[in-house]
C-alpha cells in the first residue's frame, strides 16, 4: 500500500457517513492490540489495519506477537496471538507502552493480556467464546464479564461470532465457514470506531480468495456487517479520529513496509547496484523465513533462491556462488548461526564477499522462535574458531533493514570480507511508513572484476596473484573462475601472502592474521553522530539495533520533564566508528540498554575502559519508553549530584 504525503487521504476522502447523534473525538494518538487464538486471524487483521493506516497517512508503528508453538490447543494460553498497533498524527518510534483498547476473542485472549492495560482502557470481548469449558481451560473460576473484576475498564461484550454468523445467512456457508470471518467482523467494528479507510481492505479480501468469490464476498459482507454494527449500536457512543502525519515526514511516495520485506528489497537493490546477480542459499529457519519467500518472487531482478537440506549446506551453496562471482547472501537466525560458523571462517579465509543475515531471537539452543532478542552479538563478533573477524551492521528500524542491507553489500564487496548484518524479530515482523526511495539515491556498487594478470614472475611472465592486494582496501582480487589466465585455486588451509599457495610458515600465518584483521579495522564507516540539543547533557545513552525506537521515545519523555540527556545509536558494530572512543568519554555517565545481558556494554567497557552501565531485558519483548526513561532519569539525577559535590 503506497500513498503520496504530500497529499495525504483525508476524512472526506473516505466517503463515509455518520449516524447523527454519534459523538466524534479527536485524538492524537493510540496503542490498539488485537488478541485471539492462533487460528483467529489476529495478524491477518492487524496487518489489514495497518495497511489502511498507512494509507491513511498517519506515523504507525507495530508489534506482531506470535505463539511459540506450531498449533497450541485451541482457547489455552500458549495459542494467544496478538498483533499490537500504535498510529498517531505525529512522529512515533514504538509500538507502545500499553493498549488503549484491547480486541479478546476469547478468555484466553483476555487473560493474557489484560494485565498490560491501563485504568480506563477500552476491552471489546467475543462474548460467545466465554463458556464455562473455556473459561476453566484459561484458569478462571468465574466469569470476569460478570464480576468486578474489570471494573477499571470499559467493556464492550459483543457476540461477534453469532452476528457474523447471522450476517453471512444469505452466502449459504456452515456455521464453521461462517465463524471464520468473525476476525473481518472485528476489522469493520475497529474500522468504524476509528475512521479507517475500507477500500483496500475490500479489494485485498477480493484478491486474495479469488479462486473462491463467495467466501471473498462472505468476508467483506462480515466486514461491512462490522462497520454498521458499530453505526448502529449504542454501545459504541463515540467514534474518534485521528489526523495524517503530514508534518512527521518529508514529502514523499511512502508504503507501509515490514523489516525483512525492507531487507528483501535491499538486497535485491544492492544486486542491481552492483550489477551482480543475487544468490540466496537458505535453510528455512523463524523469523528468516520471510526473506527466502520474498527473495522467491524475483527473478526478474537476476534473483536466484536454494532452499538447501540444512543451514551447513545453505552458506556452503552461497560462499560457491560468491565465488563465482555473485552477491551471495545466507539467512539464518541464531542457532543457524552455529552450524554455519565454520563456513564463514572458511570465507573470513577465502576473503569472499558474503552476507550473513542474522535475524536473532530469544536462545539458547533453539530458545523461544517467534520472539526478539539481541543476544547474537557476541556470536557474531567472535563466534570462530581462529582470529577471524567479521564487520558486523544493525539496522535500527523496519524501514532502515533496506539501508542496512546495502551498507553490508558495500562493505562485503568493497573490502572482500564476510558481512554480518544484524536484525531481530521485533525489526522483521514490525512495520512502519517506509518512503521508497529514488533509483539516483542509490549507492554505486559496481564491482571490478580481476581480468588479467597482476604480477611479474621472476622470468619476466605475467602471472596471477590471488591474495596481491589493494593498498587502500587490503582487498584481494576477485576473479571469477574460467577467467583465462586467471586460474588459482583457493580454500581453508593458510596461504602465502600473495601468491596464494598453500603455506605452513609461521611467520607467514601470523602476517595473513593480522592483515585479515588490519583489514577489517581499516573498513571505512561513518562518523558516530550524536543527538545532545544544547550540549550540555552529563549522561550519554548509546544503544544498537532495534532498540533505537524505545531509547529515542524515552530520551523524548525525560528532556520534555527537563533533564539533559544526550543519545546517539550504532549502525556499525565491527569496526566501530573512528570518533566513538572521544564521544563515550565525553560524558560522565554512559547507559547502555540492551535485550541481552549487556554484550555490547561488555565490548565498550573492554575496548575503551569506560564505565558503561548496563540496562537488561531478555524477555522476549522490546522495552517500553517508560520503563527506560524511568532508568535515564535516575541516573542521570545521579550525575546531577556528583557534578554538584566537585
Amino acid at each position: 500500500m503506497t500513498s503520496q504525503v504530500d497529499s495525504p487521504a483525508g476524512p472526506a476522502a473516505l466517503g463515509e457517513q455518520r449516524v447523527p447523534g454519534k459523538e466524534i473525538k479527536r485524538l492524537d494518538r493510540v496503542v490498539i492490540r488485537f488478541a485471539g487464538d492462533s487460528g483467529d486471524g489476529m495478524q491477518l487483521t492487524g496487518d489489514r489495519f495497518t495497511s489502511e493506516t498507512a494509507s491513511f497517512g498517519n506515523d504507525l508503528s507495530t508489534l506482531p506477537n506470535f505463539p511459540a508453538e506450531i498449533r497450541a490447543p485451541a482457547g489455552t494460553l500458549p495459542g494467544v496471538s496478538s498483533f499490537q498497533l500504535h498510529f498517531a498524527d505525529h512522529d512515533i518510534l514504538t509500538p507502545g507502552d500499553e493498549p488503549d483498547v484491547l480486541v479478546a476473542m476469547n478468555p484466553a485472549a483476555l487473560k493474557a493480556n489484560v494485565g498490560d492495560l491501563p485504568r480506563g482502557a477500552e476491552i471489546i470481548v467475543n462474548t460467545d467464546e466465554f463458556t464455562k469449558r473455556a473459561l476453566a481451560k484459561v484458569g478462571y473460576a468465574a466469569d470476569p464479564l460478570g464480576d468486578d473484576s474489570l471494573a477499571a475498564y470499559r467493556v464492550h461484550p459483543v457476540p461477534l461470532t453469532t452476528l457474523t454468523v447471522e450476517a453471512l445467512k444469505e452466502f449459504g456457508l456452515s456455521r464453521k465457514e461462517s465463524e471464520r470471518s468473525k476476525n473481518m467482523f472485528a476489522l469493520g467494528l475497529l474500522s468504524w470506531m476509528y475512521h479507517r479507510p475500507t477500500g483496500g481492505t475490500e479489494s485485498f479480501l477480493r484478491t486474495k480468495f479469488a479462486k473462491n468469490p463467495k467466501v471473498a464476498e462472505a468476508n467483506v459482507a462480515a466486514f461491512h456487517a462490522g462497520w454498521n454494527f458499530g453505526e448502529t449500536t449504542e454501545d459504541f457512543a463515540v467514534a474518534y479520529e485521528i489526523a495524517p502525519a503530514t508534518a512527521a515526514f518529508p514529502p514523499g511516495t511512502y508504503r507501509n513496509i515490514s523489516g525483512n520485506l525492507a531487507l528483501s528489497y535491499g538486497l535485491i537493490a544492492a544486486g542491481v547496484q552492483a550489477k551482480l546477480p543475487l544468490y540466496l542459499g537458505s535453510y528455512p529457519i523463524t523469523p528468516a523465513s520471510d526473506i527466502l519467500h520474498e527473495l522467491s518472487r524475483h527473478k526478474n531482478f537476476d534473483v536466484r533462491t536454494f532452499q538447501a537440506e540444512d543451514e551447513i549446506a545453505g552458506i556452503g551453496a552461497a560462499l560457491g556462488a560468491a565465488f563465482g562471482g555473485a552477491l551471495a547472501v545466507t539467512t539464518t537466525s541464531g542457532p543457524g548461526v552455529a552450524l554455519k560458523s565454520e563456513t564463514i571462517g572458511l570465507a573470513v579465509s577465502q576473503e569472499l564477499p558474503l552476507l550473513i543475515v542474522d535475524i536473532q531471537r530469544g536462545g539458547p539452543s533453539t530458545g523461544l522462535p517467534t520472539k526478539t532478542e539481541q543476544a547474537d552479538l557476541l556470536q557474531a563478533m567472535y563466534g570462530r574458531n581462529g582470529e577471524a573477524p567479521v564487520p558486523i551492521v544493525a539496522p535500527a528500524t523496519p524501514g532502515d533493514c533496506f539501508t542496512a542491507a546495502l551498507e553490508a553489500a558495500r562493505i562485503a564487496l568493497t573490502y572482500r570480507t564476510p558481512v554480518f548484518l544484524l536484525s531481530d524479530g521485533y525489526l522483521a515482523n514490525g512495520s512502519e511508513p517506509w518512503r521508497v526511495p529514488e533509483a539516483a539515491e542509490l549507492p554505486d556498487l559496481t564491482v571490478e572484476f580481476a581480468t588479467a594478470p597482476n604480477h611479474e614472475a621472476a622470468d619476466g611472465t605475467a602471472e596471477f596473484w590471488p591474495y596481491l592486494r589493494d593498498p587502500h582496501t587490503l582487498a584481494r582480487p576477485w576473479a571469477v573462475p574460467g577467467t583465462p589466465g586467471l586460474e588459482h585455486r583457493i580454500g581453508g588451509i593458510e596461504k602465502q601472502d600473495g601468491t596464494g599457495n598453500i603455506s605452513y610458515d609461521p611467520a607467514n600465518h601470523d602476517l595473513m592474521v593480522r592483515t585479515r584483521q588490519a583489514k577489517i579495522d581499516g573498513i571505512a564507516v561513518p562518523d558516530l553522530e550524536v543527538d545532545d540539543p544544547d550540549g550540555a547533557a552529563r549522561t550519554l545513552v548509546v544503544g544498537w539495533g532495534s532498540t533505537y525506537g524505545p531509547i529515542t521515545a524515552a530520551v523524548r519523555r525525560v528532556r520534555k520533564g527537563g533533564h539533559r540527556v544526550a543519545q546517539a545509536h550504532l549502525r556499525n558494530l565491527n569496526p566501530f566508528p573512528a570518533n566513538l572512543e572521544h564521544v563515550l568519554k565525553s560524558y560522565d555517565k554512559v547507559i547502555v540498554p540492551e535485550m541481552n545481558l549487556g554484550q555490547l556494554a561488555h565490548l565498550l567497557r573492554a575496548k575503551y575502559l569506560v564505565d558503561a552501565r548496563s540496562y537488561n531485558q531478555v524477555t522476549g519483548l522490546p522495552f517500553k519508553a517508560e520503563q527506560l526513561a524511568d532508568v535515564i532519569v535516575a541516573i542521570t539525577a545521579e550525575a546531577t549530584e556528583e557534578n554538584a559535590d566537585v
